[in-house]
C-alpha cells in the first residue's frame, strides 16, 4: 500500500439511498485522510465529496430481485465485468461496497480472492430473508460496517468481522423536525392538512407502485378536498411521476411534485403513504405516521414471500418487533385500502392524538438507539483494515 496518509479507495454505491450513505462515509473518510482518492461507481452526494464516478449510481438500481433484474442483467454484468477488470489491474487499497448486495458482493469475493481487502457498508438483510447469503458475506468481505446494532452478533456467530456503526441517517435528521420551516419552504400553511407521497426513487418502482399511490391520494382527496399533496420526485423520474399522476385523476394543481427534497417533505407532512424501502425509515426518523405500500413483478413477490424470515416488510416494524404502522403488500395495496388506512391516521391527527404521541415516541426510542457518529466509526474501522493489510 502506498501508506496510511492518502489510501486509494474504490467504492461501487447503489441508488440514492446507497449515494447517501457513501457520502457520509466518504466525509469520515475525509477527516482522517484529506488527500483521500475515492472513485468507482456513485451519485451525486458522492460526487459533491470530490468522488470520481465512472458510472452514476442509478444504472444498478433494479426492482425486486428476478424479472426486473434479469431484463439488465447483461448491462449490470459488462459494467461489473468491466469495473473488476480496472481494479485488478489498477489495485486499490481497499475496496468499499455499499449495499447493491446482489451486485457488490460478488465482485468483492473476486477482489478479495486476489489479495485487496474488501469492506461492505449494511448488512444484507439475512434477519429478514435471504439467510443464504451469510455464506457469500463470509466469502466476500473482510469486514462489514452494520447499521443495526443487532446485526454484529449475528454476523459474528458465523465468523465474520463486523461492526455497528449506527445509521447515518439518525444523526443527518433531527430528532425534533423543524415542521414549520419545512412547510415554510414548501409554501404551506401551519393550519395545512398535509399528505406525503413517496412512490420509490427506481423507475421500475414508478412502474408499479405510482398507479395505486396515486389512485389512492384521489380517494383521500375526495373525502378531504382540503389536503395538501405533495411528492418528492427524483429528478430524473419526475415527469414519468406527473404524468401517472395526471393519469389517476390528479391534474396540475392537484399536487404538488418537487424536486427532490425528500426531508423536506417528510418534515412537513401529517402523515406519508410510502413506499417500502430504507425511505420508510427515514419517515419513522422524522416521527411520521405511515402507511406502507408495495408492489413488484408477481414472481419477484413468489421467491421474496419464500424466503422471508419475519412477519414484516417494512424496517420501522422490522426495528420495533411489531406492527406499529400499517403494510399493504402486493394484492393487499389496493387504491381503496391504501386510501382508508391513510385516513385512520388523519383521522387519529384530529382526534386521537394520544395515538400518535404514541407512535412519537417509539420513533424516537429508536432515533436514539441509531444515533451514533457514524462517518468517525466507520472510518476507524476502515483504517484498522488498512492496518491489517499493512502489518
Amino acid at each position: 500500500m502506498s501508506g496510511l496518509q492518502a489510501p486509494r479507495i474504490a467504492m461501487v454505491a447503489g441508488e440514492a439511498s446507497g449515494d447517501l450513505l457513501a457520502g457520509l462515509l466518504l466525509d469520515g473518510m475525509r477527516a482522517q485522510w484529506p488527500a483521500l482518492n475515492a472513485h468507482g461507481i456513485g451519485g451525486p452526494q458522492m460526487e459533491r465529496r470530490g468522488f470520481d464516478a465512472r458510472w452514476p449510481s442509478e444504472r444498478l438500481a433494479v426492482h425486486g430481485y428476478s424479472m426486473e433484474v434479469l431484463r439488465r442483467l447483461r448491462e449490470l454484468l459488462r459494467i461489473r465485468k468491466t469495473l473488476r477488470a480496472d481494479l485488478l489491474q489498477n489495485r486499490p487499497d481497499v475496496f468499499i461496497g455499499v449495499d447493491a448486495p446482489d451486485f457488490n458482493l460478488g465482485l468483492e469475493a473476486d477482489l478479495r480472492a486476489a489479495g485487496i481487502k474488501t469492506v461492505h457498508f449494511v448488512c444484507p438483510s439475512v434477519w429478514a430473508w435471504r439467510a443464504d447469503r451469510v455464506e457469500k458475506i463470509r466469502r466476500s468481505a473482510d469486514h462489514v460496517l452494520c447499521i443495526f446494532p443487532f446485526e454484529p452478533e449475528l454476523l459474528a456467530r458465523h465468523g465474520i468481522a463486523a461492526t455497528y456503526v449506527g445509521h447515518p441517517l439518525a444523526n443527518v435528521i433531527p430528532v425534533v423536525p423543524d415542521r414549520a420551516a419545512a412547510r415554510a419552504q414548501l409554501g404551506l400553511r401551519d393550519e395545512d392538512e398535509v399528505l406525503a407521497i413517496l412512490p420509490g426513487s427506481r423507475s421500475s418502482e414508478i412502474a408499479y407502485i405510482a398507479q395505486p399511490f396515486f389512485q389512492a391520494a384521489a380517494l383521500i382527496q375526495q373525502a378531504r378536498q382540503a389536503i395538501k399533496l405533495v411528492v418528492p420526485a427524483v429528478p430524473s423520474l419526475q415527469a414519468r411521476i406527473e404524468q401517472a399522476a395526471r393519469a389517476c385523476g390528479l391534474r396540475d394543481g392537484a399536487v404538488q411534485i418537487v424536486s427532490g427534497q425528500s426531508h423536506t417533505v417528510l418534515a412537513a407532512c401529517d402523515a406519508t403513504l410510502i413506499a417500502s424501502g430504507t425511505a420508510t425509515l427515514e419517515a419513522a426518523l422524522f416521527k411520521r405516521p405511515m402507511v406502507i405500500g408495495y408492489h413488484m413483478h408477481p414472481f419477484s413477490w413468489w421467491l421474496m414471500r419464500r424466503k422471508q424470515l419475519q412477519p414484516w416488510v417494512g424496517l420501522p416494524n422490522i426495528l420495533c418487533g411489531d406492527f406499529v404502522v400499517p403494510e399493504l403488500i402486493q394484492d393487499a395495496a389496493t387504491p381503496q385500502a391504501l386510501c382508508d388506512a391513510t385516513l385512520q391516521w388523519l383521522d387519529a391527527r384530529r382526534h386521537n392524538p394520544a395515538k400518535i404521541a404514541a407512535l412519537e415516541q417509539r420513533f424516537t426510542e429508536l432515533h436514539h438507539t441509531l444515533q451514533r457518529n457514524t462517518p468517525q466509526l466507520a472510518a476507524d474501522a476502515i483504517r484498522q483494515v488498512l492496518a491489517q493489510k499493512s502489518a
